[in-house]
């Protein structure tokens, strides 16, 4: 007990910085505001008070406008806080969350100058959220040409309408990008062209989760975004299964060798590839090496390093995936076998999400058999949401060869009444 008690007070004074800096940092923030002509965010100004009675320095701005607001009170502004982080060299902030403030051209351009690594100061945010802020096609251009430049590991930009004009700027500046693994695009009025520059990004960058729920990709959008790494899971899948099979027969091979050569007949003999079957697959050097291996120990799954059709977490919840659109009941059978391909053979999906799609029953039946080769290929176990609006047989079944995912607080936007 002792021995964890000097740990913990080792852990909490490193992280204990000079609370003088949070102050100095909140009293030129306040300042700025005042010059700019814009209220001190009540969120910036919460974050650093907790933090200097906690003696640790912050790493997670959150610009929001506080909940009642009066009439005449000037708006939140961001170029107080951009200021107040180059005037103080703050460098120890990761994560910078914006929240339901309008954003002009010249804001963006001077966030875009911040992100950068290469300027005279390197800022490590590596998380970028801009929840609600109005950005238009020219924001969406401008944060596409600073990301590859950038430390950014995340951008969330939900609930920016900036639609399939604005998405293909950003998509032009992440070109060949090998450090942006998190996207999500929730509710930006994509439609269905969306999906195939999606898919190129996909297969081009090394964007692993994406989430693009409520737009209106529908079955011909979605079905372009998943083929580019459901064609490589395949093919990827393949390999690996015929090399398993291989090696199983050169084991049981191996076996009938030895027992050849000291003359003994076994049941081995008689029928190899019960034996091979048998086995676990892989390519064990000996037997006696996989009988020392532990029982209970996990294989560590390999995260992809480079750019390429990697995906762990997809999320096309409310999207327009039914028979409902131009392509009907053909379309939403075309995405869901494209979509099999994806589950039965990618070694890296994790989390699918399609709640609100209304798949009907025969699709979400080639689901479950998706799901069920998926399980007979001793691969991870995925966590999936799917619309109730199919027989409760088929429901329970998907979800006893899945794990069910659990649905996220949606955040509210509050629209204007027409």
């Amino acid at each position: 007990m002792p021995e964890k008690k000097n740990k913990s007070k080792k852990a909490k004074k490193a992280s204990s910085i000079d609370v003088s800096i949070l102050k100095k940092f909140l009293k030129t923030y306040e300042n700025h505001c005042t010059k700019e002509k814009s209220a001190v965010s009540p969120t910036i100004k919460k974050g650093l008070r907790r933090c200097i009675e906690n003696e640790v320095s912050i790493t997670k701005f959150v610009l929001a406008s506080p909940e009642i607001t009066l009439e005449d009170a000037p708006p939140v502004l961001l170029q107080p806080l951009l200021m107040t982080i180059r005037d103080e060299r703050y460098m120890l902030g990761k994560e910078l969350l914006i929240w339901g403030i309008h954003l002009r051209n010249q804001d963006i351009a001077s966030l875009a100058v911040l992100l950068q690594l290469n300027g005279r100061t390197a800022y490590p945010f590596c998380k970028l959220e801009v929840l609600d802020c109005n950005l238009n096609t020219w924001s969406t251009e401008r944060l596409g040409k600073v990301i590859n430049f950038s430390n950014l590991v995340s951008i969330v930009l939900d609930y920016n309408e900036f639609g399939d004009d604005g998405l293909r700027c950003l998509v032009n500046g992440l070109e060949g990008n090998n450090k942006l693994l998190s996207l999500s695009l929730c509710y930006c009025n994509l439609e269905p062209p969306a999906g195939s520059m999606l898919g190129q990004l996909l297969a081009q960058t090394a964007v692993q989760e994406m989430y693009l729920n409520g737009n209106n990709l529908q079955c011909s959008g979605a079905l372009e975004l998943i083929t580019p790494i459901a064609e490589y899971a395949q093919e990827l899948g393949s390999r690996h299964r015929a090399k398993s099979s291989e090696a199983r027969n050169d084991i049981a091979r191996q076996m009938l060798e030895a027992t050849d050569g000291v003359g003994v007949d076994t049941a081995i003999s008689e029928d190899a590839n019960v034996v091979s079957d048998s086995l676990p697959p892989g390519k064990p050097d000996s037997i006696a090496k996989r009988r020392k291996k532990k029982k209970g120990t996990k294989k560590k799954s390999k995260e992809p390093s480079e750019p390429g059709p990697w995906i762990t977490k997809l999320h096309l919840a409310d999207n327009g995936i039914d028979g409902r659109g131009k392509e009907g009941e053909i379309g939403v059978l075309g995405f869901i076998q494209i979509l099999s391909f994806l589950i039965m053979y990618s070694e890296t999906l994790k989390e699918l999400d399609l709640d609100d799609n209304w798949i009907g029953d025969l699709p979400a039946q080639d689901i479950l058999e998706a799901l069920t080769e998926r399980k007979q290929g001793n691969l991870e176990t995925i966590k999936i949401k799917i619309t109730v609006q199919i027989s409760q047989d088929t429901f329970r079944s998907i979800f006893k060869f899945g794990k069910k995912l659990k649905s996220t607080k949606k955040r509210k936007k509050k629209k204007a009444k027409k």
